[in-house]
């Protein structure tokens, strides 16, 4: 009888084979991906993770080990130049899951369209997962971790409308026997550790109780414009703990994939959504914000490869559609780096506009050589008011050693100035903390002119939606007074007095 199961089975898995082959056949030549080496239909699953650099064993941190994504390193390939397109939660997982650049879609201005005016995408904008769905996929978003999870979906934090039907539930448990899916696992990364000085205490308990040990102050590197205090060191000690949790949950997962004997046909990819939440980190568009961990492993993925080109979050939407062998819609912004006959992108673009109540305006571009920033606001200081940022230790602890002066001077000029340079530009590869502006050295004259221009070519070409008309702004501020929040009333009246002085 058993030996019938399995002629029977062996019959249907190889009609079902047919049965794919013959459709992706039909999808036409835009389809050639990972798929083409990788064998019909793969899993895909992402894990997303908030608040996250590269601080990972693989990427050469020295501090913790990471033995789970080095693992995927290992088995897959790491790219080590991906960058964001937004150093913020809504507006980069907006762009993330319709391969296109949150500025082109009228989805970048942080936590958006939640309020009584709403934004709709523009048309032929879908979804990744609902273009998934109708090639068959079970899409699913939660922890990964089935029956031993929380069972609740996963973040979205989409700042357009949506239909919640794209996902069908929180795991790929409850797909159809036979179906691929798409599963994204959301881990909350660097927001572990939470905001204040008591949550990061817990979280390094947490860790001894865990690894027998948490990360010591002295374990810690900081940039150059983040003092050696102690308050800062006990934040960013607590936070490489945060890699070792997510590390510790990526091998769950992993091990969960290889006891189902599904491991080997999913391509499983492990990105964050931006960088470190921190004064020059988050919100902002130097490497601390904008460059992310990317990896890559699975069937049809070249293994224990390290690529150096420039590769933006949003392509993991064509990487996925090469591996379900589905063509990228038209216009699509992302481009899959598997693809036969890629090139290589030349320069990546960023953004960052309005987070929660601080009006803000900047743009970057980004080449081998250089990282240029464009700031629309000038005349406005880094550190502008935001009840999120300033309810932070690590904040509030830097902002009273400028008040008591006892920063130095490159700290006081990269985090404390009252104005910033319109323009900037640093020679990124050798100036990993962007500390040194060349914008007004005459020997970078025609890099800046043609970086100039190059910004604004882009900025055209997607369509750059711009400021936030105020109708929309008012609406969303309405969302976040609800509450109460005397201190976000407060910087809302300042936004709005400083751009009506032109500020």
């Amino acid at each position: 009888m058993r030996g019938i199961l399995g002629v029977a089975m062996n019959a249907r898995r190889q009609w079902l084979t047919l049965v794919v082959i013959a459709a992706v056949a039909l999808l036409g030549p835009g389809t050639q991906g990972v798929a083409d080496g990788a064998g019909a239909r793969p899993n895909v699953l992402w894990f997303v993770v908030d608040d996250m650099s590269p601080d990972l064993s693989c990427y050469g941190g020295q501090r913790i080990a990471t033995p789970h994504i080095d693992r995927l390193a290992r088995e897959g390939t790491l790219f080590e130049h991906a960058f964001t397109t937004a150093p913020v939660c809504s507006p980069s997982r907006s762009a993330l899951i319709t391969g296109m650049v949150q500025t082109a879609i009228g989805a970048h201005h942080h936590r958006s369209g939640r309020g009584v005016l709403k934004i709709e995408l523009p048309a032929g904008i879908r979804p990744l997962p609902a273009i998934l769905q109708d090639a068959g996929y079970h899409t699913c978003i939660g922890d990964g971790l089935g029956a031993a999870g929380d069972g609740r979906l996963g973040k979205t934090d989409y700042n357009f409308q949506w239909d919640p039907a794209i996902y069908a539930g929180h795991d790929w448990g409850g797909r159809k026997p036979g179906q691929p899916f798409f599963m994204q696992v959301m881990l909350p990364g660097g927001k572990l550790r939470g905001e204040s000085l008591e949550s990061i205490r817990a979280l390094s308990k947490r860790a001894i109780d865990t690894f027998g040990a948490a990360v010591g102050p002295d374990d810690v590197e900081l940039p150059p414009y983040y003092p050696r205090d102690p308050v800062i060191l006990e934040d960013r000690a607590a936070y490489l703990d945060t890699v070792r949790f997510t590390d510790a949950h990526v091998g769950r997962v992993l091990a969960r994939l290889e006891a189902e004997g599904i491991l080997d046909d999913t391509v499983v990819i492990f990105m964050t959504d931006h960088g470190i939440s921190h004064a020059r980190g988050k919100q902002f568009l130097y490497d601390e914000g904008t460059r992310i961990p990317l990896v890559v492993r699975g069937p049809g993925i070249p293994r224990a490869v390290r690529r150096s080109d420039l590769v933006v979050h949003i392509d993991l939407a064509a990487i996925t559609l090469g591996v379900a062998g589905v063509a990228c819609p038209p216009g699509m912004e992302a481009r899959d780096p598997f693809a036969a006959g890629y090139e290589p992108r030349e320069a990546v673009f960023a953004a960052r506009d309005r987070c929660d109540e601080t009006v803000d305006r900047i743009r970057s571009v980004r080449t081998p050589q250089w990282l240029y920033v464009r700031n629309f606001h000038p005349r406005r200081p880094l550190l502008q008011p935001n009840a999120y940022k300033d309810g932070k230790a690590i904040v509030k602890r830097l902002r009273e050693l400028h008040d008591s002066g006892a920063l130095d001077p490159v700290q006081e000029a990269l985090l404390f100035a009252d104005e910033r340079p319109e323009e900037e530009l640093y020679a990124w590869p050798e100036d990993r903390h962007q500390g040194r502006n060349l914008a007004a050295d005459p020997a970078h004259a025609a890099d800046l002119a043609s970086l100039r221009r190059r910004l604004e070519g882009w900025m055209a070409a997607c369509g750059d939606r711009g400021p936030e008309p105020v109708d929309m702004y008012d609406s969303d501020m309405a969302v976040y007074l609800e509450p109460g929040r005397p201190e976000v009333e407060r910087n809302i009246t300042t936004m709005k007095a400083w751009g009506a002085a032109g500020k």
